[in-house]
């Protein structure tokens, strides 16, 4: 996604000079399009990832709109105390960028593992957390969002080629994607392991269950009663994340149907247990932690079974 995105990035710089983009050394083959057309408008500040959200909400209270690039754990743990009372305290715009959400850095293991970046951003109240499901989407929410007031995190994955059938990069400001019109379940997903909910939904129609995908690409605290919506007409609804399995989406489903007394059953597929050292490809680590396609399709028809009147 971060190509496309950059491009589009740049597209709107051509129409705003607020707009300038800050990198703690990485993005070498995707950040060129920006720092060649706007040279003085790109700042590599080094291996200094708090003092580079230090320099971004200084720009944004001169009325710059700063994006920040780094990879997952760079952007957000390193300077989350710079996020909360700098951007956030001051409800400026500071934009972050966040390459490789889930296990997008697979064999690099832990530290470049996006796992808790959604869980931390979401409890702070006006934080945009935007995790598009492909570089389509990832485009348009852009456009969507880029001006807004308070911060935005883009959470954004490293695949620029495959994108998510249906979804044609369709995104709204608080409201969720749907694929499909099924109701036997319903599997929401958020971000890239969109691909994995969507292959469950077909392996589950290859066996007779006809189902939905509900796609979260932007959190926001607006956005809750959109969510109960849609969770209103599902009896058992499976979450799918590459993130820790508390605090994440998961997590936020879960408060939706209990804060609105929905029946409907909710199992959250996500990480739950600390890698400890182990690393492999995103395909492998997806495997080891139950969020494959097909581990989430098996979780599904076992609990449709399990279901009263089944």
């Amino acid at each position: 996604m971060r190509r496309p995105f950059i491009r589009t990035l740049t597209e709107l710089a051509r129409k705003d000079e607020r707009i300038v983009l800050l990198t703690a050394d990485l993005g070498f083959m995707a950040l060129e399009t920006f720092s060649e057309s706007f040279p003085d408008r790109f700042f590599n500040v080094g291996v200094s990832e708090q003092n580079m959200m230090g320099v971004a909400t200084g720009l944004a209270e001169a009325g710059f709109i700063p994006f920040v690039y780094s990879i997952v754990p760079f952007a957000v743990l390193r300077p989350y105390e710079f996020i909360r009372n700098g951007p956030m305290d001051h409800a400026l715009p500071v934009r972050i960028i966040g390459i490789g959400g889930g296990f997008d850095y697979g064999t690099n293991g832990i530290s470049h593992y996006g796992l808790e970046d959604i869980g931390i951003l979401r409890i702070l109240p006006g934080m945009n957390i935007v995790a598009p499901a492909d570089h389509l989407q990832a485009c348009e929410a852009l456009k969507s969002t880029w001006n807004l007031p308070m911060p935005v995190y883009y959470r954004l994955g490293k695949d620029e080629v495959n994108t998510i059938a249906g979804l044609d990069g369709r995104f709204e400001f608080a409201i969720p994607q749907l694929i499909g019109k099924g109701t036997d379940i319903l599997i929401v997903s958020i971000g890239n392991v969109t691909n994995e909910a969507a292959e469950a939904l077909k392996i589950l129609e290859g066996r007779g269950v006809q189902g939905t995908l509900m796609v979260v690409s932007h959190i926001h605290d607006s956005m809750r009663d959109n969510l109960a919506d849609v969770l209103k007409m599902f009896c058992l609804a499976i979450t799918v994340e590459g993130h820790f399995v508390n605090g994440g989406l998961g997590s936020l489903i879960s408060e939706v149907v209990a804060e609105n007394g929905l029946p409907c059953k909710v199992l959250r597929c996500g990480v739950r247990t600390f890698p400890n050292g182990l690393s492999g490809s995103q395909s492998c680590m997806h495997t080891l932690n139950g969020i494959s396609g097909r581990q989430i399709a098996e979780k599904g028809l076992e609990l449709l079974g399990k279901m009263p009147g089944e």
